[in-house]
This record gives C-alpha cells, sequence and structure tokens, in this order.
C-alpha cells in the first residue's frame, strides 16, 4: 500500500536533484523499473525511478528516502533473475545504470577504478586493449553492470579457474540509508588493517548499502587461449570424462556442461552442426603460454576420445573460438524464447556430485511431469537447472507446481551438500528457501547484520533474507 509519505516523494526529488533525473508517476518508462529478468509474473510499480549520475545523487536519495521513511530499491542494469531489483514494497527505485565511467586503468598497480553501472563486457574490452584481463564473465557481460555483479558476487564460466567477483573487488565506495558514504578496502594486492568490510558487502544484493565506486583487481592478460568443444552420447558420459581431466592435472579456465534438452534447443541456431545422437557437451578452455596451447588441446582431445566423445572440435583462432562459444552462449536465450515459463537455478554441488544431481533433476522432472534443461559450471558444481513450461505464468496451478518442483531441487542439492545459489543470488524468488540451508540461529545473525546497517529496513526490503515465520514456501 502506498504511503502518504511515498505519494509524494517524486515531486521533493524532482526539486533536489532536477525533473531530468526522476522518472515520476505517469511517464511511460516507469513500468520498465517494476520488472527484472526473473520469472515471476507480476508487476511491482515503484512510485518513482532516479536515475542517478554521481555518489552525491546517490546519497541525497537515500537521505531524503530515510528522512521520510520512504523504501528503496537499488537496481543497476535490471538483469538480475532472481527478483533482487524488484520494488516490492513500493517506493523509489535508485538506478545507478547512468554512473557509467570508467574513471582508471592502471596498468603499473594492476588495477582499476570503475562506477557501478559500467558494463561488464565493456570494462573487459577496455581493459584487454591495454594488455590487462579482468576475469569474471557472466553470461549476460554484453549487458549486466558492475555494480549488480558486486551485488550478486557474480561468476561466470571463468570462474573455475579465476573465482568469482569477490576476489576482484578490492575497494567500495558506499553510500548508506541516511546518506552517509563510506568508503572501505584498499588499492594494494595485499592488506589486512581491520575487518574486511569489502567483502562484507560484496553479495549483499543491496540490502546494506548502495555500491557507488568499485576499485577492482586486474591481472595480465594470457598470451593465449584455445578451446575444446567434446560431444558425447549423455550425462554420465560427459562426467565421466570431466572427473578425467581434472584428475589428470588440467586446470582450465572454463569447464563447462550442458544436457540433451539444451542441446536440442540450439541445433538449428548454432553454426556447429551437433551429431544426432549427441547427448551432452562438455565445453573446455585452456589459457598461458602459446606454446603450451597445441599440447593442451591434445591431452583434452586424447582423453575425451578414450572416454567415449562422438565429436571433439578444437578451435584456437578467435574468430573458431566465438563460434564454439556461440553454441553455449545460446542455451539460455532459447529456452526462454521457447517456453511462457523459463524458472532458471543455479544451483551448486560439490564437483563429485554432478553426475547424481543431473540424475536427481531427471527425477523430478520424471515425477512433475515439467521438462527440465540442465547446462552450467560443471568446473566448480554450479549447474543451471531450467524448469520449463508452454502453460500460462499467471496461473496459480502453474506457478504452484513450478516452484514446488524448484523447492525439490533445491532439496536434493542440498542433500547432496550444496547451495541454493551459485552466482544469481536470493532476492526475492529464493528467499523463502533460504532456511533449507541455513540455521535460525545463522538466518537471525544475518538479520542483526541487515538492521545495523539499515536499522528501519527501508533498504531493497523484502529480499535476501526470509520472514521470522517463514514456512519455505513460495
Amino acid at each position: 500500500m502506498k504511503t502518504a509519505t511515498a505519494a509524494g516523494i517524486a515531486g521533493v526529488l524532482e526539486r533536489e536533484l532536477g525533473s531530468e533525473a526522476v522518472i515520476g508517476p505517469g511517464h511511460e518508462r516507469l513500468d520498465d523499473y517494476g520488472r527484472d529478468e526473473s520469472p515471476l509474473p507480476e508487476f511491482f510499480p515503484p512510485e518513482c525511478a532516479v536515475l542517478c549520475q554521481s555518489t552525491e545523487q546517490v546519497a541525497a536519495v537515500l537521505r531524503i528516502c530515510k528522512e521520510r521513511q520512504v523504501p528503496v530499491t537499488p537496481r543497476g542494469a535490471g538483469s538480475g533473475m532472481c527478483g533482487g531489483a524488484l520494488p516490492i514494497k513500493g517506493g523509489v527505485v535508485l538506478s545507478t545504470e547512468k554512473m557509467q565511467r570508467i574513471k582508471e586503468i592502471d596498468p603499473a598497480d594492476l588495477v582499476c577504478v570503475v562506477e557501478p553501472g559500467v558494463i561488464t563486457g565493456v570494462l573487459q574490452e577496455q581493459v584487454e586493449a591495454q594488455g590487462l584481463f579482468y576475469p569474471p564473465d557472466p553470461a549476460s557481460l554484453e549487458f549486466c553492470s558492475i555494480g549488480g555483479n558486486a551485488a550478486t558476487n557474480a561468476g561466470g564460466p571463468r570462474a573455475f579457474k579465476y573465482g568469482v567477483t569477490r576476489e576482484y573487488v578490492l575497494g567500495l565506495e558506499v553510500a548508506l540509508m541516511g546518506g552517509e558514504v563510506l568508503r572501505c578496502g584498499r588499492r594494494t594486492a595485499k592488506g589486512v588493517t581491520g575487518y574486511d568490510l569489502v567483502a562484507g558487502f560484496v553479495g549483499t544484493e543491496g540490502t546494506f548499502g548502495v555500491i557507488t565506486e568499485l576499485t577492482l583487481k586486474l591481472l595480465p592478460k594470457p598470451q593465449a587461449a584455445a578451446t575444446v568443444l567434446g560431444v558425447f552420447a549423455n550425462v554420465p558420459a560427459a562426467g565421466a570424462a570431466i572427473s578425467s581431466l581434472l584428475r589428470g592435472g588440467l586446470r582450465p579456465r572454463v569447464l563447462e556442461l550442458a544436457d540433451k534438452t539444451s542441446i536440442d534447443h540450439i541445433r538449428a541456431k548454432s553454426r556447429y552442426r551437433f551429431p544426432e545422437n549427441a547427448g551432452a557437451i562438455v565445453l573446455i578452455e585452456v589459457d598461458g603460454d602459446p606454446d603450451s596451447m597445441a599440447v593442451q588441446m591434445e591431452k583434452i582431445g586424447v582423453a575425451c576420445d578414450e572416454l567415449g566423445a562422438i565429436d571433439v572440435l578444437g578451435a584456437t583462432e578467435a574468430a573458431e573460438r566465438r563460434a564454439v562459444w556461440e553454441a553455449r552462449r545460446l542455451i539460455s536465450p532459447s529456452l526462454k524464447a521457447a517456453y511462457r515459463v523459463k524458472v532458471n537455478e543455479d544451483v551448486c554441488v560439490p564437483r563429485g556430485r554432478i553426475v547424481e544431481m543431473l540424475a536427481r533433476v531427471d527425477r523430478v522432472s520424471a515425477e512433475t511431469g515439467i521438462l527440465c534443461a540442465v547446462f552450467g559450471h560443471a568446473g566448480d558444481g554450479n549447474l543451471h537447472v531450467n524448469l520449463l513450461s508452454h502453460d500460462d505464468p499467471a496461473d496459480p496451478a502453474v506457478r504452484e507446481k513450478m516452484w514446488g518442483a524448484a523447492r525439490r531441487v533445491f532439496e536434493h542439492t542440498i542433500e547432496l551438500g550444496g547451495t541454493l545459489s551459485g552466482e544469481h543470488g536470493i532476492g526475492l524468488t529464493k528467499r523463502d528457501y533460504v532456511p533449507l540451508e541455513q540455521s535460525e540461529q545463522v538466518i537471525e545473525w544475518q538479520r542483526k547484520w541487515k538492521t545495523m546497517w539499515d536499522p528501519s529496513g527501508l533498504l531493497n526490503p523484502g529480499k535476501k533474507l526470509p520472514g521470522r515465520k517463514s514456512s519455505c514456501s513460495e
């Protein structure tokens, strides 16, 4: 319900920041800020959206909204899949999409300083042009933002070798609810002064504060890279190949897996012609010394052949590698285009339990009648389990069925020693399932932590943690 204070907040913000910064009630663009990439059919209209262009503007919004007790929902590119940027309590959406300055790239210190709205792919291009490397590569890198990546601790295929976003955030500037601006962290490669507040902010999904600047660690750009696509008859054969390669000491930067349902949805679109009996693919990418590429590719190819690969395709040239990667990156958008409902859950299990987890997903599919497609980052056990349906997403019965199946996937994940999310975050869609993984004691300490940063509960309310009387049901 819209409060009296929230009802007039757009005018207050316009007077403070200028009308060009505020998308107010009735504006045709305002609806865009009530949706994100999550599978939820609901629309959550905010009272207004503010497109901030500076730390000062962000702080002003948080000050004004704290004074008037108006909820604020931070938003980056709106590419999240868990409803983390949905203004479920109304109020103000605070967007950092216009804060896109790359302030500094320093090859000597191997750092860069950026605003949160910088698109991840753009940053990668800019640093690579200077012989540097920013490894985190979420699938949405062409449109997701660095601030959003930090808010969810995003990963991507290269996380197996290089780690997730948290490993690259050295320092932060954060605006807190009420308008205070906090700078924490460092610029140096090492530093243990005080508590690690930077790590504490990364992954909090905008519930502690709004990131306004990031100092990121860079690496030297690898001299060369090579990609190998192995095609197998089924998932167990692909899993055996993955285990064999890892036991043999291979440390690829990418180790991806996709099942038959995923393959079938990209056959007609991919430049690579999949064999008719393809039941799973393993995509492997290595990098390093150019002289080692041929040796590593030979090792991978031999291992795949010995384990019954139907086909093995190697690529070292940039154009060839892009063609191979095209097949992998087509999977998620192809599934989304083919079904009215696509619930993408990014569970993570120990690497040794991947094949067993895939078998359990097949069991859930058979028992519920819901088609499942699974792909993801086999190197670190992060599997994207996609629940698919042609039915009406607004139908309560369909919703109940889909989220009932999702709960069963979550239960299997926890039974196998896994976690509910490897990189998408918790947001709204997974919030009420957190008690499946964490004890009430652990959850309660996290609530206390949230209260310390946001005593009034105004910043991205209703996200990340369940209410005290959660039934773990959606």
